[in-house]
């Protein structure tokens, strides 16, 4: 089973809905068989990169709210987060331009490194709020996952996996994805948003009993017992 996930580096319900996913993945009997694939989505490409720390500011003139109420609503984020295991430090982070963040998965994924990419990504902004907006920055991070440090950097001051990037932002828009996270199953069924576990668990047994539907052998007169007793061979009605 494959499952595509299109999130964005500095979406605070991306972390969230990553762990509830993976929570559900765990108590799914078939998790070895899945491949999980993380997608690029930028939730503003028009952002600088050159980083701010003014996040409450920020969502404050976005949703016309006073910036009390940001304080407030990203505090309710905080808990949710808490509550997985997830440190979120909203004051101290660093608004910046993710594309080339997205590039640098894109690199690691060449190399088998996309899931320990994704996740130091997603820790550097939320609680080790770093500017994963800077060359230097990714390349650290690049090298604690164990890619090279040397060769991430000449790839961030490149233009390699810019047009995998927006590829895959290209497939967003072509399926209809309009925010983040945004979870496709084998291009059958898709889940919105950092749903529940349960929900997460519900659709993986969905989508794996589909593509694997049971297939009963044998003659559909076999010798069976049931909520009425035991079929007597020979004999009709049921026994004992």
């Amino acid at each position: 089973m494959e499952i595509e996930v299109w999130s964005d580096y500095v979406c605070p319900f991306c972390y969230i809905g990553k762990r509830r996913f993976e929570a559900a993945l765990q108590q799914f009997r078939h998790k070895n068989e899945v491949n999980v694939i993380y997608r690029s989505f930028e939730l503003d490409p028009t952002i600088s990169r050159d980083g701010n720390p003014g996040v409450y500011d920020m969502l404050a003139a976005k949703y016309g709210m006073s910036r009390e109420q940001a304080i407030a609503n990203t505090s309710h984020i905080t808990q949710q987060a808490k509550e997985l295991g997830l440190d979120y430090y909203f004051d101290r982070t660093i608004l910046t331009n993710t594309f080339d963040a997205h590039r640098l998965s894109h690199y690691a994924a060449s190399k088998g490194k996309l899931s320990e990419m994704t996740e130091r990504l997603l820790k550097a902004h939320f609680t080790d709020t770093l500017h994963i907006g800077n060359p230097e920055t990714l390349a650290d991070l690049a090298a604690e996952v164990g890619l090279d440090r040397a060769e991430a950097l000449a790839v961030l001051e490149s233009e390699q996996f810019a047009n995998e990037v927006r590829a895959d932002e290209n497939d967003a828009a072509s399926i209809g994805v309009r925010g983040v996270p945004f979870f496709v199953f084998d291009r059958k069924y898709a889940v919105s948003g950092a749903q529940p576990s349960e929900v997460f668990l519900d659709v993986l047994q969905k989508t794996w009993n589909e593509a694997h539907p049971l297939t009963v052998v044998g003659s559909a007169d076999g010798v069976v017992c049931g909520e009425d007793g035991c079929v007597i061979p020979g004999k009709e009605g049921a026994g004992q």
